[in-house]
């Protein structure tokens, strides 16, 4: 791994809108600690071996010639010639992780197919489809033809894959066709531009980055530890694998000589000072003249909105994160920091790569949970019945910040857990809760969301492909309460195994208070502490008692809405609507029945108290992100405290960065009036000269990526400064 490697290497080439952070190689002790990063991820069982590397080729190579012998088939019915028949083809492109080389064992593979433009997205939904269905060798065929992306999602002997279609304005589709030219997306709509994005994006990273293979191995490391962490799933408002491989990129041009050892604890260092929403971006923005929308919140309101702007580099560049809402940006901007110090103590070899890479304890962060029960009556409809409610789960977590005016707060988790002692189809997906931190309450003040729940079920029921047996069941739980099968074990662990657990974690990491769960263990350890918050505990609840509390779904009114705050004596009793019949347990109990020893019976959902009790507060305590005003937002834009310069040091320092220092920067940009994202197109590509400084000492380091951290250094969009200041009049009005 480490062969290539020169320190004294310096990079022709600039890559990215601006100069980079540090020109600096290795040193022997990063050479060492890459040596030892590498054989950790070898040992964690990241990479295929070469039997299922030559699996997926035969695959492909199957499926390639599935879709052309369907384009034949469609030519030859639609009435075409015989000559039309012989030329008909179709391609098959990869994208996402195994077009970007960093595929695990066990992954998908995205793939696109394009064809002829006679050939639409129905006759691929349709025929193709069926065509599949009768295949021996696909199993667990799910079309998703109403996606933002439209999607086939299957396996074909054993292998999962995401199959995409476009249609692109050719009669003839040529085998040497080159997607990255503009020309491919004349005459085409926007789902199809869409679907072609996703190849055309992956070609455009590895053109971006200046050591392909440094930048492989860097994004390897960054999913496995996203994903142990509860932090990789685009859906559910984190983050998918093109935003990852978008913010290792940006990394990787900032240090274009540094080793993956190093580009992992610079992405922490980085992005835990990235100043939101400011946007992430590998290049300048293109134009054509194609009239497709793209990311300018200049001029559409909409984008203005972005919490965590990551852009793609294609043509039309798009916002790829547009999914992160204000509590995801919180959980993950805690999860930077963590991992951020556990990279520093690395650094001082006071801990090994396995630290950073502990799986997060999110069943013991929080004292409450929301249960999301999926039932369906068999296992093919169970697949298609939770890949449309887990796509919607976050717009149940928007809806209960919408309508609690952000007072509760929602970690949804991106896992889904199944209770292998049920007979029938079910799985379970589960958001931790609480309230928002550093805001005083009345005792006793609950929420109420029942309203939402049923807001949520009734778009749910929407569901064009609904079948009976198909149900949800949304329930609120204590961690007390949590079912024993979202545990590693299949059991829950004791607090003494849980403390054993937090040693371990906390060995090698500095103990900094800011709540997550692994710290809030270890404090537990001490005695004193411990009688202290059990009778804290004991006092608190001899005034408000623990209640059962699941969530109704059968409000009828909209009036009661969970944007009020009701005592317990206000909350109504109701039913659930049946559940399904057939899910009955061996032991008599049905599929719903919930670890508080309430939900499902017989063939029912009894539901209990109704409203949020949360006057146990949850124990994980994460940084909050104020739900500001854009004005307040602005004022607070460049004022960060740092330990080791004053805080009028430290906000010129960024300011002067993020303006472009020495040039023509957005006059407008402390205007209140404006939005949060698009303040900060305007800058120009010169780096301060003191920008780049070679690594010695941490402070120092620090002090580097303030001054230099991306976009912050100039960024600037083409074509656009010009205009700025006709948008901000046009913007204010």
């Amino acid at each position: 791994m480490v062969g290539s490697e020169n320190s004294n290497c310096i990079s022709p080439k600039t890559y990215g809108i601006t100069k980079p952070i540090s020109l600096s190689g290795p040193t022997e002790a990063d050479l060492q600690r890459n040596a030892e990063l590498e054989k950790f991820l070898i040992d964690s069982g990241l990479y295929e071996s070469k039997e299922e590397a030559e699996r997926r080729q035969a695959v492909l190579d199957q499926i390639r010639e599935i879709v052309k012998v369907w384009v034949k088939q469609l030519t030859r019915q639609k009435g075409y010639t015989d000559q039309m028949v012989e030329d008909a083809n179709a391609l098959i492109f990869t994208f996402g992780s195994y077009r970007l080389g960093v595929h695990g064992p066990g992954a998908d593979i995205d793939t696109l197919c394009i064809g002829p433009s006679y050939v639409n997205r129905e006759d691929f939904f349709i025929i193709l489809h069926d065509i599949l269905a009768e295949m021996e060798e696909v199993t667990e065929l799910q079309p998703v033809c109403d996606a933002h992306v439209p999607v086939m999602k299957f396996k074909f002997q054993g292998i999962s894959i995401d199959l995409l279609y476009a249609s692109v304005s050719l009669l003839v589709v040529p085998d040497n066709l080159d997607i990255s030219q503009g020309s491919v997306l004349c005459n085409v709509d926007e789902q199809t531009v869409r679907s072609l994005n996703g190849c055309r994006v992956a070609e455009q990273i590895l053109k971006l980055v200046p050591d392909v293979e440094h930048f492989r191995r860097t994004l390897r490391c960054l999913k496995f530890w996203a994903k142990r962490r509860g932090v990789y799933s685009n859906v559910t408002g984190f983050l998918g694998g093109v935003n990852w491989a978008l913010l290792v990129a940006r990394i990787c041009q900032l240090y274009p000589n540094a080793i993956p050892s190093m580009l992992v604890s610079r992405f922490f260092r980085v992005y835990t000072q990235w100043r939101w929403p400011n946007p992430v971006m590998l290049c300048p923005i293109e134009e054509e003249d194609l009239g497709f929308p793209m990311w300018d919140p200049r001029k559409n309101p909409r984008d203005r909105t972005h919490h965590m702007p990551i852009i793609t580099p294609a043509y039309p560049c798009m916002n790829s994160s547009y999914n992160v809402s204000v509590s995801t940006l919180r959980v993950m901007m805690e999860q930077f920091e963590h991992a951020n110090k556990i990279c520093q103590e690395i650094e001082l070899n006071k801990a090994q790569w396995s630290a950073l890479f502990e799986p997060y304890l999110f069943f013991e962060s929080y004292k409450n949970y929301l249960q999301v029960d999926i039932i369906a009556a068999e296992g093919d409809d169970l697949l298609a019945w939770k890949g449309w409610v887990g796509s919607r789960l976050r717009q149940l977590m928007l809806k209960i910040e919408r309508d609690t005016y952000g007072m509760l707060q929602c970690h949804p988790y991106p896992y889904e857990y199944v209770d292998m002692s049920k007979q029938c189809a079910h799985c379970a997906f589960f958001m931790g809760l609480q309230r928002k931190q550093g805001v005083k309450v009345q005792e006793g003040q609950q929420f109420d969301i029942r309203g939402t729940v049923d807001e949520f079920r009734q778009e749910i029921n929407m569901y064009l492909y609904w079948k009976p047996g198909m149900d949800l069941c949304v329930s609120h739980v204590r961690r007390k309460q949590l079912p024993s099968y979202v545990f590693p074990d299949g059991y829950k662990r004791s607090r003494r195994h849980m403390n054993q657990q937090a040693e371990r974690i906390c060995d090698n990491v500095e103990e900094d208070g800011s709540g997550s769960a692994e710290r809030q263990l270890k404090r537990r350890k001490d005695p004193e502490t411990e009688d202290l918050e059990s009778a804290h505990l004991e006092k608190r609840a001899s005034i408000s008692p623990l209640r059962l509390e699941s969530v109704s779904p059968d409000v009828n009114s909209r009036s009661e809405r969970a944007s009020q705050f009701r005592d317990s004596d206000g909350v109504k009793k109701s039913r659930l609507q049946e559940g399904y019949s057939g899910c009955k347990s061996q032991d008599g109990s049905s599929l719903g029945q919930l670890a508080n020893g309430k939900g499902f019976s017989s063939y029912n959902v009894r539901e209990a108290d109704q409203s949020l009790s949360l006057e146990d507060q949850a124990d994980s305590s994460y940084p909050m992100l104020d739900e500001a005003s854009p004005a307040d937002m602005m004022s607070k834009l460049f004022h960060v405290q740092d330990s080791s310069t004053s805080l009028d040091a430290t906000s010129k320092l960024i300011k002067d960065a993020c303006m472009g220092r020495g040039s023509d920067a957005l006059t407008n940009l402390e205007n209140s009036q404006v939005g949060s994202s698009w303040r900060a197109l305007d800058c120009t590509e010169d780096a301060p000269k003191d920008d780049v400084k070679e690594v010695v000492q941490c402070k120092e380091k620090e002090e580097e990526v303030k001054a230099g951290i991306s976009f912050g250094t100039g960024t600037g969009i083409q074509n656009l400064t010009s205009e700025v200041s006709h948008s901000v009049t046009r913007i204010l009005g």
